[in-house]
């Protein structure tokens, strides 16, 4: 049986992650990456959120793979032919990916995430299940660069990113990634979930919810930055606000003062007047059409979709 080797091509800095938090802070219109949701307990509460009735992107893309997965199968073998590497963005316990073996006709699983450490656990409990696979841990922050050594993709790849984070990224920033990955190989595809405009108080139903585990997420992100910045965030002094902006197509997540307060950290402070927001995530919703359109932009020739039977979410092979 083999076993699974690991490089790690990311290093954490941490004092160039809190001069990027604090020079978000200090803009005009404060702002931080949603990346700073994600120290442990934000990780944790994210997976709760995920199991929320109101958050239908985790249940519904995991019922299209169930319903179409043999189809979405043949569809990637008959593109790439046989023998072909699976790359998978944002691996996490790779259980997403791991669903999807048995119909691809793959000899490399390179599993991708910012830490090669994490990733671990999941792959050697992973690997006795399929003895002859290939399997690699990159630790890597794609979100910058998509870019691996050379040869790791193979002559042929299927990129896979799931579960609609490519709504994080701009509509700029998306074809930028999306061009990255078409590039990994010289024969690429892409299999990736989408989610897509729908009504707005379903959409704006998954970011708040009832029982406010999605504002406990969001709060928790100052918290966060009081560990990594040495700030004063007191979370009771602020409420999490979310939204669906129609022009933009996103959802836009913030928290709010709930009264003039001042914040400080090493070095500095900056005051908000109650009302004023800090922008904490984008979350782009897509017309089917239009990332089709994007794909093709990307260098994609040939798009497949499947989807939910509300047309609420999609998942695209490009090919």
């Amino acid at each position: 049986m083999r076993t699974p080797s690991f490089m790690q091509l990311f290093e954490l800095d941490r004092a160039l992650l809190a001069a990027e938090a604090v020079q978000g802070l200090s803009r005009p219109n404060a702002a931080v990456s949603p990346k700073f949701f994600y120290d442990p307990l934000g990780s944790r509460l994210f997976e709760a959120i995920t199991e929320l009735a109101e958050y239908y992107p985790t249940r519904t893309e995991a019922a299209i793979f169930a319903g179409h997965g043999a189809a979405i199968g043949a569809a990637a073998n008959a593109a790439l032919g046989l023998g072909f590497s699976l790359i998978d963005l944002g691996a996490g316990n790779c259980r997403k990916a791991a669903s999807l073996f048995a119909g691809l006709a793959l000899s490399r699983y390179v599993a991708v995430d910012i830490s090669a450490d994490f990733l671990r656990e999941a792959l050697a409990e992973l690997q006795p299940r399929h003895a002859q696979l290939e399997m690699v841990g990159v630790g890597l922050d794609f979100s910058s660069r998509l870019t691996l050594p050379s040869g790791l993709a193979g002559d042929a790849a299927l990129v896979f990113y799931p579960g609609s984070s490519i709504g994080n990224f701009t509509p700029e920033a998306a074809l930028a990634l999306l061009r990255q990955a078409r590039e990994l190989s010289p024969r690429s595809a892409l299999l990736i979930g989408v989610d897509l405009v729908k009504d707005t108080t379903v959409l704006e139903a998954a970011y708040d919810d009832e029982l406010g585990v999605t504002a406990a997420f969001n709060l928790n992100l100052l918290r966060h930055l009081n560990g990594l910045i040495g700030s004063d965030f007191e979370p009771r002094g602020w409420r999490h606000v979310s939204f669906f902006d129609e022009a933009q197509s996103r959802i836009e997540m913030h928290l709010q003062a709930r009264c003039d307060l001042a914040v400080r950290w090493p070095g500095g402070e900056r005051r908000f007047a109650a009302g004023e927001r800090i922008h904490t995530e984008n979350s782009y919703k897509w017309r089917a059409d239009d990332f089709a359109a994007l794909l093709r932009d990307a260098g994609f020739t040939r798009v497949r979709r499947w989807s939910d039977d509300a047309g609420a979410y999609a998942v695209m092979l490009a090919s």
